[in-house]
């Protein structure tokens, strides 16, 4: 399955538009702009900043019209990423410090709350085994995110991520598409 997103330099899908069916790393060369966007299959996540970088958010079928009130944005999108589709098994272990060090969970499946299951005040690295996930700052899915795909995540903090405090995390499953 392909993704497609639409993106419109203005609110309410006005102005010029872009089509994106595949990974964009600088939007800039397309529009100066992006306030709406229209996800018409798939899912993506986009970001404030170009090169995947920035504050991200996690984007699936549906209509933005005015994303940045929405997301409590100052800037618009300047990247984006499809996520492709999984299917089978889950698997993150998550760590409590640097370079997967301290405590160790393995996961399998969503957790609203780092704390209340495993007593873990702090997630500073992960490695993603199997699977796309959403990790958020605050307990139950709230707050900043942080898209995971398969890899090794040694350090969130020189991911530029230095402050935030992931708490919970969950999977992007395919009924999302």
């Amino acid at each position: 399955m392909h993704g497609c997103i639409i993106f419109y330099e203005d609110r309410n899908f006005q102005g010029r538009h872009y089509e994106c069916m595949s990974d964009c790393a600088d939007m800039s060369s397309y529009m100066s702009r992006c306030h709406s966007c229209r996800v018409e299959s798939g899912c993506f996540m986009v970001y404030d900043r170009p090169n995947y970088m920035g504050n991200q958010y996690f984007m699936r079928r549906g209509e933005y019209g005015d994303y940045m009130s929405m997301m409590g944005w100052n800037d618009c999108i300047r990247s984006c990423r499809m996520i492709p589709m999984h299917r089978g098994s889950y698997r993150m272990r998550i760590y409590e410090r640097e370079n997967f060090g301290g405590q160790m969970h393995e996961c399998m499946d969503d957790c609203d709350s780092f704390m209340d299951r495993y007593r873990m005040s702090d997630c500073m690295s992960c490695h993603v085994m199997d699977g796309h996930w959403l990790m958020y700052e605050q307990p139950h899915y709230r707050g900043r995110m942080m898209y995971m795909r398969p890899g090794e995540y040694r350090n969130f903090r020189e991911m530029g991520y230095g402050g935030t405090r992931f708490m919970s995390m969950r999977r992007i499953m395919d009924s999302w598409y």
